[in-house]
């Protein structure tokens, strides 16, 4: 069983689902700790230029896809999340 989302993960992955069109894939159901890309959802890099562009509208933070911390960040949803929060509350 996947671990439970936050309020923030939720409405993070229900962006990420509406972003990259995973039509086959529930929001609720996205496990927060599972890599987003390769084995776990499948994503890509046009997927993460995609997320980004949300995330940028959406938070106004911007993610820059020559970021030596993008594979950290991207990791999983859980991951993201966090690192939206911690730069929402520097702001």
């Amino acid at each position: 069983m996947p671990a439970s989302q936050s309020p923030a993960e939720r409405e993070l992955a229900q962006l990420i689902v509406r972003a990259v069109n995973l039509e086959a894939v529930a929001a609720e159901d996205i496990d927060p700790e599972a890599p987003l890309f390769g084995a776990g959802l499948g994503l890509d890099s046009i997927d993460a230029l995609e997320i980004a562009l949300e995330i940028s509208k959406r938070y106004g933070l911007q993610l820059r896809s020559d970021d030596e911390e993008n594979r950290r960040i991207f990791a999983s949803l859980r991951a993201l999340s966090r690192y939206i929060e911690e730069r929402r509350a520097r702001e």
